[in-house]
C-alpha cells in the first residue's frame, strides 16, 4: 500500500499488509484456534441487525436502484485480527447471474468511526470517476473528484485511487499485491510477517497525520456526517 500527497505539502509512504479477497456467499471460517487471526463480522460493514454480508450489500444496491447484481459478489477487505479491524477501503465487485460485472461498491471508513459508500460503474478500462462526498483525511476538504482504477483481482492486485482538487491531482493511493491461497499455512505465515496488521494500519494513519500536522498542514473543518439511507454512521 502506497500513499503520495503532492499538495500543499509533499508526503509519501509505503506500508506492507495483507487483505482478504473473498466470496460473500462463501466466507472462509478458520479453525477455532486460529479465529483470532481472521474473523469477518457483518457489523464492521453494515448497520446493526443486518443478518449477513450478502443481505447488507443487496440492500444497499436496491436502495440505489441496482437490480441486476444478483450474481457473485467478491469483497476485498481486512479481517478482524485479535478482535480489532480498521478498513480504510473495502471494495465489492458485484456481478449478474451470467458473471458479468455490474458495478463496484467502494466502502470508505474514516478514523472518526464513520463510513460511506460510492456506487461505481467502471468503464472497459476498469476506470471510474465520482465526486468526493465524505470526510476522510483531516487535511483535505470534502471537495474534488476521485478517479479510481478497479480491475477485479486475478493473480495480481492493482488498485489506484487519485483525488483531484480544482483540476490538480493532490493525492494518490495504490494497492498492489500477489494472490496467495488463504489456507492455514498461508494465514500463519502472513500473521507472523505482519502481526496485528489491522492495528498497524490504524497506527500508521495516525503517525503520518501527526507528521503532517507538525509540518504545519492546516486541519480542514469536519462537516456533520449524514449517514446514507439504511447505513449506520
Amino acid at each position: 500500500m502506497a500513499h503520495a500527497r503532492t499538495s500543499p505539502v509533499r508526503h509519501s509512504f509505503r506500508h506492507r499488509t495483507y487483505l482478504w479477497f473473498v466470496d460473500l456467499d462463501a466466507l472462509p471460517e478458520q479453525p477455532r484456534p486460529l479465529r483470532a487471526l481472521a474473523r469477518f463480522e457483518v457489523g464492521d460493514h453494515f448497520e446493526a441487525g443486518t443478518p449477513t454480508f450478502r443481505a447488507g450489500i443487496d440492500a444497499y444496491l436496491r436502495s440505489r436502484g441496482v437490480k441486476s447484481a444478483d450474481g457473485r459478489v467478491l469483497m476485498l477487505t481486512h479481517a478482524r485480527v485479535f478482535g480489532y479491524v480498521f478498513n480504510p477501503l473495502t471494495l465489492y465487485w458485484c456481478h449478474d447471474r451470467a458473471g458479468s460485472l455490474v458495478c463496484v461498491v467502494a466502502e470508505v471508513h474514516n478514523t472518526y468511526g464513520q463510513r460511506h459508500r460510492y456506487l461505481l460503474r467502471p468503464d472497459r478500462g476498469d476506470r471510474a470517476e465520482i465526486a468526493k462526498e465524505f470526510y476522510v483525511s483531516p487535511f483535505f476538504p470534502v471537495d474534488g473528484h476521485y478517479t479510481m482504477r478497479l480491475p477485479e483481482p486475478a493473480e495480481r492486485l492493482e488498485i489506484t485511487v487519485t483525488l483531484a482538487l480544482a483540476g490538480d491531482r493532490v493525492f494518490t493511493a495504490v494497492l498492489r499485491g500477489r494472490r496467495r491461497p488463504a489456507d492455514t499455512v498461508g494465514l500463519l505465515r502472513m500473521a507472523a510477517r505482519r502481526p496485528w496488521s489491522t492495528a498497524a494500519v490504524w497506527a500508521g494513519i495516525h503517525r503520518h497525520g501527526i507528521q503532517l500536522f507538525l509540518r504545519g498542514l492546516p486541519v480542514q473543518p469536519r462537516p456533520v456526517h449524514v449517514p446514507q439511507e439504511g447505513i449506520a454512521p
